[in-house]
């Protein structure tokens, strides 16, 4: 895909291993460092956080040139596969917690989404949208029709998360052709107050950054939520179709087409 770029930072994707490797180290630190999950005794030999998806995965990065360059520069990232490629591999990391079978037979082009965090000192607006601007480009380019992937509130008591996932329930809950539900074993009802009980407005106020991004783009929400105690988070699936990533990327992309055609017609 195409770099996006604002005033001093860059999204795009890994170039090689070793923004990769960072990419990783940034994971680690987001994670387990400030969010208390758990590693294994190889992560935290190498201080990186890293799975089986990592080697299929596309890594998309938002880089800050004035850091240096490579894997110096990465201050935040996203994880994508491709439906193809995660066939081709043989699972999706969500299907560890979720039964994806409604999301599978609905056919198109599909990716998941996962792994997503910024450095502490660039969590700011304008990172997320530059974040969200590399996210639309790469659905633009590979003519992606749908996005899934566990988003994660934090903490493992679901008490502690009912106004959360009582109002996710309540008012984006997905088509139930389309509805992914928590596995067997996994599953902890969302329902823990009922709709008359809720403040929507506060509700989604309160909601983690990256949840309520899905949310405005029509994002819906799996039943059930599922706490992962490696993680310290409590994790609910979420389905976003892309049809306001995919017309919001191609009004910026046509008219940057036209500003450009017109600089070189000024020029000739």
């Amino acid at each position: 895909m195409q770099s996006v770029a604002s005033d001093r930072l860059e999204v795009r994707l890994a170039a090689n291993a070793e923004e990769i490797v960072a990419a990783q180290a940034l994971r680690y630190r987001v994670f387990y460092d400030e969010m208390g999950a758990k590693p294994t005794d190889a992560m935290v030999a190498r201080l990186i956080d890293v799975d089986d998806f990592d080697a299929i995965c596309d890594h998309l990065l938002v880089l800050d040139p004035a850091r240096g360059s490579g894997g110096k520069a990465v201050v935040g990232t996203y994880r994508l596969l491709r439906r193809w490629v995660g066939e081709d591999f043989g699972r999706f990391y969500t299907a560890g917690e979720y039964d994806i079978a409604p999301v599978l037979a609905n056919g198109g082009r599909f990716m998941e989404l996962g792994r997503s965090c910024v450095d502490m000192a660039y969590r700011n607006r304008s990172t997320m949208q530059l974040l969200w601007a590399g996210i639309a480009a790469y659905v633009f380019e590979n003519e992606v029709d749908l996005m899934f992937g566990c988003a994660s509130l934090p903490g493992t008591d679901p008490d502690a998360l009912a106004e959360h996932l009582s109002y996710l329930y309540h008012f984006h809950l997905a088509p139930e052709a389309l509805r992914p539900r928590a596995l067997p074993g996994l599953h902890v009802d969302m329902a823990c107050r009922p709709k008359d009980s809720l403040d929507p407005r506060r509700a989604l106020a309160a909601l983690p950054p990256l949840v309520k991004g899905y949310l405005r783009l029509g994002g819906f929400v799996g039943d059930g939520a599922v706490v992962d105690h490696q993680f310290n988070t409590t994790d609910v699936c979420v389905i976003v179709k892309t049809d306001l990533v995919t017309e919001k990327y191609r009004s910026h992309y046509d008219r940057t087409t036209k500003e450009i055609a017109s600089r070189e017609v000024m020029a000739s």
